[in-house]
């Protein structure tokens, strides 16, 4: 499947301010499931962006604008075709063993309910059998509801609340998986949902370390393993080791945020 990305994110601020640096972690890395035909990922001012290879692996550009400035932008546009892959990424640079990915971090720290999610998904025989099993358990005890959480909310947390975001349930269902002994990771991303036009966010899910088959994704979010419609971007312990953009900022200034998301399949009706 030929897919296009038009990614768009723009920021105002009420007072201009000195300085911002941003990490960006906005390109997909090829594997047997994704060819790159074309990407770029450039500021406001339209130019290339310098980059490097970060200790995950994710290719990350460093945007900077240091001189006083009252908005800045960041676009990312790029075409990819992907292919049927069953959910499993093969053919992938990786730079850490999976024994890296059963590291717990704050945002995915396990609690009394997570282990309970975790035991019942045990009780499956076959380590992909538990891996499915989880998966649909983490959805049913989340509601998917925008709002209800933020990027600082914890894996418990968003259980407790039972409503998130796909970005909680990857959270929750990595937790899991590492108490029953699976690397996780977290992966950002973007979906194709064949509706058309723009939303206002990328997606997210969870990959799984299964042993003759190596990783494996889980979209809680959706009940299934990524298919072609799945542009596979950065990767994670978390959402922040994940995160697309990252950064900091010198001055006091409220700021408005918009961000706009399209995916469009090449050669489709508009």
């Amino acid at each position: 499947m030929r897919l296009q990305i038009r990614h768009e994110t723009r920021y105002r601020y009420a007072s201009p301010i000195a300085y911002a640096i941003q990490t960006l972690r906005l390109s997909p890395s090829p594997y047997d499931g994704l060819q790159i035909l074309r990407w770029r990922v450039r500021g406001e001012s339209s130019r290339e962006l310098p980059w490097f290879i970060d200790g995950l692996g994710n290719l990350t550009h460093c945007h900077t604008v240091n001189q006083p400035h009252s908005s800045a932008a960041i676009l990312v546009e790029g075409e990819v075709d992907t292919s049927v892959a069953d959910g499993i990424v093969r053919g992938s640079t990786e730079l850490l063993p999976p024994l890296y990915f059963v590291r717990s971090t704050e945002l995915t720290a396990a609690d009394p309910a997570i282990e309970e999610l975790a035991a019942l998904a045990a009780k499956e025989a076959a380590p992909l059998d538990r891996l499915h099993a989880l998966m649909h358990a983490v959805r049913e005890r989340i509601d998917y509801r925008l709002g209800a959480t933020d990027v600082a909310t914890t894996a418990a947390a968003a259980l407790r609340n039972g409503a998130g975001v796909c970005q909680d349930h990857a959270h929750v269902f990595i937790s899991a998986a590492r108490l029953l002994g699976v690397p996780a990771r977290y992966v950002s991303g973007y979906l194709w949902t064949g509706q058309g036009g723009e939303s206002d966010a990328a997606h997210a899910w969870a990959e799984a370390y299964v042993d003759d088959l190596g990783w494996v994704g889980f979209d809680a979010a959706n009940r299934v393993c990524p298919t072609e419609a799945y542009i596979r971007m950065s990767i994670g312990l978390d959402y922040w080791s994940a995160a697309p953009v990252r950064g900091v900022r010198r001055g006091v200034a409220s700021e408005h945020l918009a961000v706009k998301v399209e995916v469009t399949q090449a050669g489709a009706e508009q």
